[in-house]
């Protein structure tokens, strides 16, 4: 009973006591957020009376008023003054620019460069930025607030400014930006490249179109020594010819071709370098075309020292039948017609630049092929000398007739020098024919000057060996073209190596012979499509062909010969 009677009056008494002591608590914390606010009122506004004395220092009739407004600038500048927010942004915009400017300025003295009128303007523009920036008008510092209508003012100054950095910048970027130079020097680097091929394939179109025209002044005189013979017939009625024409104890030359100055400069040079010209005899073929311009030529214009002059024509001999010699079946065939003229087939579409040169007429004629029949063009013969007829000799050539060939055929100048000009570089030696028979690295030497032993050719049967890989490669597929690879094959290990003092190539296509190689030369050849008596010839070696014409005959002057 006790403890419920104890019980009960405890719970009585705790409700009663607890809703008091609630109430109490609630005042009391409403009072002290009162107090609290209170104070921190007057704490703000002491400090705003504080921070300004001058305020106070105003006449008491206006500083209530100059108060009131000062209280209304503050809760302003409390709240952000958006002009204030503008003009820093500005400051900062100008002073990026400035910096900048003075970089590109420093980095330009740095590296020394030759742009005195570029540093100038950056440096100029860099003083008008910080010159901007103090000018008395726009000193925005130590004022309460801005005049929007100067802010204005100089925001337009400053963005001006800007716009005159930022082209500059523009401009002078690819200069100083390493990226940009290097990404630049390779787009060059590529154009150009693209034009040098562009104009390697242009410029070998119409250096193989002139190689293979008649100049103007060639077929004048073609035509003038036709005349002559057409109107003097009495003039240039046959002879009997010499007995030194077969006199094998005397040094033979051969020429094959249809260019009557060509061969009258070749002729004339080696007489007048010759030491006993009269024991010179020269056995010129042409084609019946040009026949009898060649014969009034040597007529009209004896040659000099009494050397000795044979002018024949292809036809003259009775062999040279298709039946015979394969390369002239080859050339009746529409196949070799349509390879040659239309250049079609193998060598691809007609309008292939790359392949313009297998249109040559010269690998038609029966004169570029004329040099494998020596032994049977001229069978009292023991030895003979090939020229071409873009040759000019410089010294006396009886030497070459003495040189001891140890049994070989072919008495020849090497033009292997590295990994250029082997064998691998005229023959396809992925055919299994060639790649069998021929060694790839084997050297290559020239067609132009040969002395040829004419007895061990018939031991070798040379021209046997030549019409077997001439019908082998009827399809084109051992070389493609010209008389050099089958020679390399026909005479492949048995032609002798000569000095290279006795025939310096290259007048017709490279500009970089030493005037020394050429002075000391016995014979310098023009191969190549740049020939001398063309007008894309190379002037600084023209007039070493030039010299050699005859000037006095009237026709020359006339066709303005070596003018």
């Amino acid at each position: 009973m006790a403890v419920a009677v104890r019980g009960g009056r405890g719970g009585g008494g705790l409700g009663s006591g607890g809703v008091n002591a609630g109430l109490r608590s609630f005042f009391s914390y409403r009072v002290f957020l009162s107090a609290m606010f209170t104070l921190l009122f007057v704490a703000t506004l002491s400090a705003i009376l504080t921070t300004h004395p001058s305020a106070s220092s105003q006449l008491p009739s206006q500083s209530f008023h100059s108060g009131d407004a000062y209280m209304h600038r503050t809760f302003l500048a409390i709240k952000s003054d958006p002009l204030k927010t503008r003009l820093d942004l500005i400051y900062k915009q100008a002073t990026d620019h400035m910096t900048l400017v003075n970089a590109y300025a420093a980095y330009a003295r740095k590296l020394k460069l030759d742009i005195s009128k570029q540093l100038k303007m950056f440096d100029d523009l860099a003083k008008n930025f910080s010159d901007l920036t103090t000018k008395p008008g726009y000193s925005f510092q130590g004022q309460d607030a801005v005049d929007e209508e100067v802010l204005r003012q100089f925001e337009k100054e400053v963005k001006e400014k800007v716009k005159v950095a930022r082209s500059m910048i523009v401009e002078s970027k690819e200069s100083y930006d390493n990226q940009i130079k290097i990404q630049k020097l390779k787009d060059t680097i590529f154009a150009v490249n693209e034009q040098l091929g562009k104009a390697k394939k242009n410029g070998g179109i119409a250096s193989s179109i002139s190689a293979k025209s008649i100049p103007k002044s060639l077929h004048c005189l073609a035509m003038r020594l036709v005349e002559e013979r057409i109107a003097h017939p009495e003039n240039y009625t046959e002879q009997e010819p010499s007995p030194a024409i077969e006199d094998p104890s005397l040094y033979h030359y051969a020429l094959f071709s249809d260019n009557v100055i060509a061969v009258s400069v070749v002729v004339r040079s080696v007489v007048m370098n010759a030491e006993e010209p009269w024991k010179h005899v020269f056995h010129v073929v042409t084609d019946r075309m040009n026949l009898a311009a060649m014969k009034v030529w040597f007529r009209m214009r004896p040659v000099e020292g009494g050397a000795h002059v044979e002018i024949k024509a292809v036809e003259d001999f009775p062999f040279l039948t298709s039946s015979y010699v394969p390369v002239l079946k080859q050339l009746e065939s529409s196949y070799m017609q349509n390879y040659y003229y239309k250049n079609q087939g193998e060598n691809g579409s007609s309008g292939d630049a790359t392949n313009i040169k297998f249109r040559n007429p010269k690998y038609m004629s029966m004169l570029n092929h004329l040099r494998f029949y020596l032994p049977e063009l001229y069978p009292k013969l023991h030895k003979v000398l090939f020229l071409d007829d873009d040759v000019v000799v410089q010294k006396d050539l009886t030497g070459l007739w003495k040189i001891d060939l140890d049994g070989r055929v072919n008495g020849a100048v090497e033009t292997c020098f590295g990994s250029f000009h082997r064998y691998s570089h005229y023959l396809n030696f992925s055919h299994p024919l060639i790649r069998d028979n021929f060694n790839s690295k084997a050297c290559a030497w020239a067609f132009g000057m040969n002395i040829f032993d004419l007895d061990a050719w018939r031991r070798e049967k040379c021209t046997d060996t030549y019409h077997h890989w001439q019908n082998l490669n009827e399809n084109h597929s051992l070389w493609k073209l010209g008389t050099l690879p089958p020679g390399l094959i026909t005479f492949y290990s048995k032609t002798k190596s000569l000095d290279k003092s006795w025939h310096v190539l290259g007048l017709g296509y490279n500009p970089g012979i030493s005037m020394d190689e050429i002075r000391n030369a016995a014979v310098i050849h023009y191969n190549g499509n740049m020939k001398p008596w063309l007008d894309i010839a190379m002037n600084q070696y023209k007039h070493l062909w030039t010299k050699y014409i005859d000037g006095d005959m009237e026709f020359v002057q006339m066709c303005n010969f070596g003018l």
